[in-house]
């Protein structure tokens, strides 16, 4: 990374955490010089660069300031956000991160539910290509891991120079960024967590109609192989949206392609806990007899399914959506430079009573 890059990044954490606020000054040049040990030039060329994206202003004898970045009247200010549930465990606090950085910058919100179906993510593409105040499309892909009808709306929506930013996952046919959880690198340590814990038969059960699901698989695959451990295909299951709202019924077939695995990782908490429900149904307990971790540090785990909290990831979710909105605001205003919106979180695991040690 070229040595300015540390300058830009630097001004950019501090202009979106707010330490530095729209129209007020960044420390002088050779301030910046001190505190990164660079000469005037490599600092000159950094704020040089933010002055053309719009971030900076410089003014003579004054010095150099934050632009402001808020929406100004007339202007296109609203920003469609569009999850696919709004009651789920983790949209609640995203959409929070959202709408609370939105309006410090002037800008309005307006969520519209996609139900996680294409056609009813087609209706509200058309319906805002049709509108002239949106200045920036916050969206959660519709079953991302599968192939959409709707591709030729989101091309239409760039070309009218509508800002486009997917949270949570992304469709890989789109040269559009993404502000997610990295769920491959999750889920490896997901998976390495029951392999530190002494297991060496793991199954998984993941969804299989979206995004995250693939991702996650990419992680366990990754986990097994690094630990030379064998690999069965018998003991991988896939679900989707519509199996999961039947409840633990959909995990019945699943129970027996994990044979004799002594650990099973779930694509999220709330497959988690019907596993370990469904298990409880036929005897067989967690963690003695089994091992289980979910991802997303929910209600769910922390509150546990039959008497067993559960492992698991936590999914950023509300500062997740403070930095799609962070991002989604530099990306209206980025002028002649781009810079690269996708972002991807990292956490680590919580282990709870749901994986115990194999001897």
């Amino acid at each position: 990374m070229a040595k300015y890059q540390n300058v830009i990044n630097w001004i950019n954490e501090n202009i979106d955490s707010g330490a530095l606020k729209p129209g007020e000054r960044i420390p002088s040049e050779n301030e910046l010089c001190a505190r990164f040990g660079l000469s005037r030039q490599t600092i000159r060329h950094a704020i040089a660069r933010m002055a053309e994206d719009g971030l900076l202003e410089s003014r003579q004898g004054s010095g150099t300031y934050v632009a402001d970045q808020r929406a100004e009247d007339g202007e296109r200010n609203v920003i469609a956000v569009v999850t696919t549930y709004v009651d789920d465990y983790i949209f609640p606090s995203t959409i929070r991160g959202i709408e609370r950085t939105l309006s410090d910058k002037g800008y309005s919100m307006q969520i519209s539910l996609s139900n996680n179906t294409v056609g009813k993510e087609r209706q509200i593409l058309h319906e805002l290509l049709g509108r002239n105040d949106v200045a920036g499309l916050i969206m959660e892909p519709v079953k991302s891991a599968l192939p959409n009808p709707n591709m030729d709306l989101y091309r239409k929506l760039m070309d009218k120079k509508i800002k486009i930013l997917f949270i949570n996952s992304f469709y890989p046919e789109l040269d559009i960024p993404h502000v997610s959880l990295n769920d491959a690198r999750c889920a490896y340590k997901a998976v390495h967590a029951l392999i530190e814990a002494g297991h060496r038969d793991i199954g998984c059960v993941l969804k299989l109609d979206d995004g995250q699901g693939r991702e996650r698989y990419r992680g366990y695959l990754k986990a097994i192989t690094e630990a030379g451990l064998s690999f069965s295909y018998d003991h991988v299951n896939w679900i989707d949206t519509i199996d999961i709202g039947k409840g633990k019924s959909c995990l019945i077939k699943a129970r027996e392609r994990l044979g004799d695995c002594t650990a099973v990782f779930c694509y999220n908490d709330q497959v988690a806990g019907l596993m370990i429900e469904m298990l409880a149904d036929e005897g067989i307990r967690v963690p003695q007899d089994i091992s289980v971790i979910g991802m997303d540090d929910s209600d769910i785990a922390r509150q546990g399914s039959c008497g067993v909290t559960i492992s698991s990831i936590p999914h950023p979710k509300e500062r997740l959506g403070e930095k799609a909105a962070q991002n989604m605001i530099r990306m209206i205003h980025e002028g002649k430079l781009s810079f690269n919106a996708t972002y991807e979180f990292e956490e680590d695991v919580i282990i709870r009573d749901s994986i115990s040690p194999r001897a």
